[in-house]
């Protein structure tokens, strides 16, 4: 039985693999607890299938984030926004964006990120909601994209200083960025409440045409002691729902 539970992100598989009602059908029967940003006209189908929200973006564009002094009045409204119905309907994590460069340094970057975490830290914590600050790859995906390394998240964490602002640790970008997953997963472990899965190169399945194993890297996660949701973001290759069950039974040997 695994202890961690999974999630699927919902844009991987709708609309280009399964429809809305099949997606959420297939989830449910390969044993998931919860999907992944969900749009808000399909919340009450997922929780029609038994499944819950693992996470939602806090705020959009992911190029326009939190490193835009400018934009704090706004982001605020947005994020406490997203607090409020996240708690409304049980959601225990939102995901947050550092947004793009634009010239800006990493260490200015950093400080300015972390100043408008500080702004709404403190209704996490009331709400019992953590916002995770996602690291992305900036050399293919999302260029230019500054929280693109786990040391330059883990600052932004530690001048926050809130239980309420983690990582989201995505295992397929960070391979792309920084690799060594394993060794990184241990030393940051305190500063990450959310991971992401997804097989590199291409962005697919778990399987042995790529170059993370994944056994090994979710064990390391389970002995972290981590107990909040892993959540499979990956383009599936072949049928769909049995990529679903798949995934599921393969990590939950290692969960």
């Amino acid at each position: 039985m695994s202890l961690i539970p999974q999630s699927v992100a919902w844009w991987c598989f709708v609309p280009e693999k399964l429809s809305p009602k099949q997606f959420a059908r297939a989830a449910a029967d390969a044993g998931y607890k919860a999907v992944e940003l969900v749009p808000p006209e399909h919340w009450s189908l997922v929780e029609d299938h038994g499944l819950a929200i693992s996470a939602l973006a806090a705020h959009q564009p992911l190029t326009i984030g939190l490193n835009r002094r400018d934009l704090h009045d706004r982001l605020e409204d947005e994020i406490l926004a997203s607090i409020a119905n996240a708690k409304r309907l049980n959601i225990s994590h939102l995901i947050c964006f550092s947004g793009n460069r634009n010239g800006l340094t990493d260490e200015a970057g950093a400080a300015v990120t972390a100043e408008g975490f500080a702004r709404v830290a403190h209704q996490a914590e009331l709400a019992s909601i953590t916002l995770t600050l996602e690291l992305l790859n900036s050399k293919v995906d999302h260029p230019d994209y500054q929280a693109d390394h786990t040391a330059w998240g883990v600052q932004v964490c530690r001048a926050v200083a809130s239980p309420r602002v983690k990582l989201l640790y995505d295992i397929y970008h960070m391979q792309m960025m920084e690799g060594d997953i394993i060794r990184t997963i241990c030393s940051a472990k305190d500063y990450i409440s959310h991971y992401h899965t997804a097989g590199n190169p291409g962005r697919s399945n778990l399987d042995e045409t790529q170059e993370l194993y994944y056994p090994a890297i979710l064990r390391a996660i389970k002995e972290t002691g981590h107990t909040g949701y892993v959540t499979h973001e990956f383009i599936p290759k072949g049928d769909p729902k049995d990529v679903l069950k798949s995934t599921f039974q393969q990590c939950t040997q290692h969960l």
